[in-house]
């Protein structure tokens, strides 16, 4: 079995914005003590020149790891007596980048840089992504902005996966999204437009549309039980992905205290995905369906196969 974090930053003062290789091997190595196969690596937005020096040194990582002949990392993670056992592991695999932006909705950036975000043009994309795109898995593009459809339409026939977050989207621009291409939702409640009876938005799409995947960050912090619950009990389960989102403010510690900002915002997730999983057996989930959210589905998913 392959444990997937799809999004993840970094963890313990290490992340994705570094010129330093070390650093990004250094992650995956932190990562194996927690159980973690593999991992989409989350690149923050930023200039241009910013992102792809991130882009980069994650690229020289993934050749490093190449070098080694890395076998495919299979977990050996079982169930017992009803808890999920994750075994520690000797390496995390780097699969791919994540680029979360830059073309993002400002009011809803959350804890990112809104400074660094761009209109959704094709000169824009191609500034950013040129000679990468053997290594970009995802990106996350807020489907409302002006020139949004057609660029999720260009990023989809590359063979790259669109998730849509940082988000005012109302149900029919996210509708038009996911017609364009869209096959996911970057951390579902987080960062997006509320549900509203009267406009489901972009998170009422995400719970009633069969196909599309949705990123759920299960700790404690970042949504309300109930909403984990009503995620779990309205979603098909196939489609729900559980994710880290954790960032270099994220300890291997202290699993209880999410990381936040000085101006009191959720920087990002509070624990592993591993951990996330054992926390949500602990209160009741089965483990058999808490494991499909951090392994089949993920490798469903970045397969690029809405079936």
């Amino acid at each position: 079995m392959k444990i997937i974090d799809t999004h993840i930053h970094g963890l313990n003062g290490l992340d994705s914005r570094t010129t330093d290789v070390s650093h990004i091997l250094n992650i995956t190595s932190l990562l194996a003590e927690l159980g973690v196969s593999e991992i989409i690596l989350s690149i923050y937005p930023s200039c241009i020149e910013v992102m792809r020096s991130n882009l980069s040194v994650i690229k020289q990582a993934i050749n490093i790891q190449n070098e080694d002949k890395m076998d495919e990392i299979i977990n050996d993670t079982t169930i017992s007596n009803g808890n999920i056992i994750f075994p520690k592991l000797k390496k995390t695999k780097i699969c791919g980048v994540h680029l979360e932006g830059p073309f993002l909705n400002p009011m809803y950036c959350g804890a990112l840089n809104a400074a660094s975000f761009l209109e959704p043009l094709e000169h824009n994309l191609m500034s950013l992504i040129d000679g990468y795109t053997d290594i970009i898995r995802i990106i996350t593009v807020a489907p409302e902005l002006n020139g949004a459809v057609k660029l999720i339409k260009k990023i989809t026939n590359m063979g790259i996966i669109v998730n849509m977050g940082h988000s005012n989207a109302s149900y029919s621009q996210a509708e038009a999204g996911f017609n364009a291409g869209a096959r996911g939702i970057t951390h579902l409640f987080n960062a997006m437009r509320p549900f509203k009876h009267r406009e489901p938005g972009l998170a009422g799409f995400a719970l009633t549309n069969k196909d599309i995947y949705v990123e759920v960050i299960a700790d404690p912090f970042h949504l309300h039980q109930s909403t984990i619950d009503l995620i779990f009990g309205v979603k098909r389960t196939e489609r729900i992905i559980i994710i880290s989102d954790s960032v270099k403010e994220t300890t291997l510690t202290t699993f209880n205290k999410s990381p936040i900002s000085v101006s009191d915002k959720l920087l990002g997730g509070a624990m592993s995905v591993t951990e996330a999983a054992k926390r949500l057996v602990d209160i009741g989930y089965p483990p058999e369906t808490v494991l499909k959210c951090i392994s089949a589905n993920p490798i469903r998913f970045l397969s690029n196969n809405i079936h």
